[in-house]
């Protein structure tokens, strides 16, 4: 449920920042590209981007310049996946218990 209170300009930016990153993932993106999409300074791109490379969630592609997603998001989606197969094997079970006949 959306809460206009909550809005936090700074953060929503750095997860479309996340967004935009998305499908770049062998070449990356520009900062300066980056910095035109969002409709900021070079220098909020500079930031925003050290914030997500302190996290992992974006690394700099030394011999261009470019960013791209770091392994951390990978590693995220990895982790999601394993876990929905962790449940959907549970539920398979669960299923066959309660199919079988007496």
């Amino acid at each position: 449920m959306a809460n206009p209170a909550y809005d936090n300009a700074s953060q929503q930016r750095i997860l479309r920042l996340l967004l935009n990153l998305s499908g770049h993932e062998l070449h990356g993106l520009a900062p300066k590209d980056l910095a035109e999409s969002l409709q900021v300074s070079p220098g909020t791109i500079t930031r925003d981007v050290h914030n997500l490379r302190e996290m992992g969630l974006a690394e700099v592609i030394q011999e261009t310049g470019r960013v791209r997603l770091g392994p951390k998001v990978v590693q995220i989606a990895i982790a999601h996946m394993t876990a929905m197969d962790r449940a959907t094997a549970r539920l398979d079970e669960i299923k066959n218990r309660y199919s079988r006949q007496p």
